[in-house]
């Protein structure tokens, strides 16, 4: 029997199962009607990536607080826009549903589900990343989790934004070759050129040309206002980074993922099974909601990892 060495690999649930949702049709339903693309499209991202990169290791990670406060109090805007009233976010009505039923799913397969009070799966998966004594894969469609990447410590990101046969494996190389820095600079590049999606407007007149040059080129934020205020810059350039000088002390601590959680979980916690936790919960589920091809091809990659 083939032994893997221990590897690590990190789901962002919630992005991956949002891709899902919105790739599949909502005319997979269950027996009773419910709609179940999301369930089923999260089963076959998790098969495909475990079949294709076999870990030892996994973890759900989950967003125990979507819009942390703590965050939007350095940054109101951040996701603002995706506020529907209060503090509820915007998500179809045919998918709210399903996040029960992804969470009732893994936990009869057994993939542990980890998160923390406060906090997003970015956080989790930082932290995860970041202490963990073996390789490291992150499964994402989330480009903020390129901050990650660090080709020393075998650290990368298993980029979905292109679909999941054609993901991208981001290593700090291919960080080099698209923006001229590596994962170590990505959190500071992204904080000067902002990201829209995230309610994060950057430093006006910065765009992403110009955020990866300075990183490249004076190696953090730090090192970029260092050559601002000793007139290193262009006079546009220093004018810029100071008006947004209050802006930036924010949010980088937004764009910066947390890598000090304390998680109540060890790498030995998270080891995948072999075969479902639940295999009679999992059966049941698979009926009810039917989930057919993917609990196959889940049952399959876990069998043969």
């Amino acid at each position: 029997m083939r032994v893997n060495p221990p590897f690590l690999q990190l789901y962002d649930t919630a992005s991956l199962y949002f891709r899902a949702f919105f790739g599949l049709p909502t005319s997979l339903k269950a027996p009773d009607g419910q709609p179940v693309n999301a369930v089923r499209g999260l089963l076959d991202f998790m098969a495909r990536f475990i079949s294709e990169y076999r870990p030892t290791h996994a973890a759900a990670c989950w967003d125990n607080s979507w819009r942390p406060a703590w965050r939007v109090e350095l940054v109101p805007s951040y996701k603002a826009h995706r506020v529907l009233a209060g503090e509820l976010e915007v998500v179809p009505d045919e998918l709210s549903p399903q996040v029960p039923l992804i969470l009732a799913v893994l936990d009869a397969l057994g993939i542990v589900v980890v998160g923390a009070d406060g906090y997003e799966a970015d956080d989790v998966i930082g932290t995860l990343a970041s202490t963990a004594s073996v390789p490291v894969d992150v499964v994402t469609g989330d480009r903020d989790l390129f901050q990650l990447v660090d080709d020393a410590r075998e650290i990368r990101v298993l980029s979905v934004v292109k679909g999941v046969r054609n993901h991208e494996r981001v290593t700090d190389e291919v960080l080099r070759g698209r923006y001229g820095i590596t994962g170590a600079g990505y959190a500071d590049f992204a904080t000067l050129r902002g990201d829209a999606s995230d309610g994060l407007p950057g430093v006006a007149g910065i765009g992403e040309k110009t955020a990866s040059r300075l990183i490249a080129d004076y190696g953090d934020l730090e090192g970029v206002l260092a050559a601002a205020s000793e007139k290193r810059l262009s006079p546009a350039l220093t004018n810029r980074l100071a008006a947004g000088i209050d802006y930036l002390a924010g949010a980088r601590e937004v764009v910066r993922v947390r890598r000090d959680l304390e998680l109540g979980v060890t790498l030995d916690d998270l080891r995948l099974p072999t075969a479902p936790a639940k295999p009679e919960v999992f059966a049941e589920l698979t009926d009810l909601l039917n989930l057919g091809g993917p609990a196959d091809r889940i049952l399959a990659a876990l069998a043969n990892r």
